[in-house]
């Protein structure tokens, strides 16, 4: 998806304080000390409020143009400021078939690391690809295993020194 942009209010706080705003993410609230330290957590709530409308199934909303925004009464106003967001990629349902103790031994980890089945799939396939990506043999172990059919594969996942390879 592409980059999207919102505008956000900068504001100064108590004791020189600076706080940012989104007024299409009310809940996106940032503060700092600095200016770097603001916008860099402007960057990270922003970011988890378009999460949560992905999680949500909810439609981004457009963004307010600057000269719409409205400012409360007795704002500390310093600026407006423009940040970017990468939405997050639209996500699918798959089907895959594991063995039942690779699927406990999955649940317990995403548990311990406070993540979703889900979430922990798409952290282990990423680090998959980026650790066997081109130029570390990768394909010639795809190849072969591509040609495996699901028994084989499933069969071979529960071989005793593949259990112990991966761990149980």
């Amino acid at each position: 998806m592409t980059r999207r942009y919102y505008p956000a209010v900068l504001e100064r706080g108590a004791k020189g304080a600076l706080g940012l705003w989104f007024p299409d993410f009310p809940d996106a609230v940032a503060a700092g000390a600095s200016n770097e330290a603001v916008m860099q957590r402007g960057e990270e709530v922003l970011r988890r409020a378009v999460e949560k409308h992905a999680e949500r199934d909810l439609p981004l909303p457009a963004a307010t143009s600057i000269e719409a925004i409205v400012l409360p009464k007795n704002c500390p106003f310093v600026a407006f400021v423009v940040i970017g967001v990468d939405p997050p990629d639209a996500s699918e349902r798959v089907n895959v078939y594991l063995p039942r103790s690779l699927i406990a031994r999955i649940d317990s980890r995403a548990a311990e690391l406070g993540m979703s089945r889900s979430s922990f799939f798409g952290l282990a396939a990423t680090t998959a690809l980026e650790a066997f990506g081109a130029g570390h043999g990768f394909s010639a172990i795809a190849a072969w295993w591509s040609g495996r059919s699901e028994a084989e594969k499933t069969a071979m996942l529960q071989h005793p020194i593949a259990r112990k390879r991966l761990g149980g």
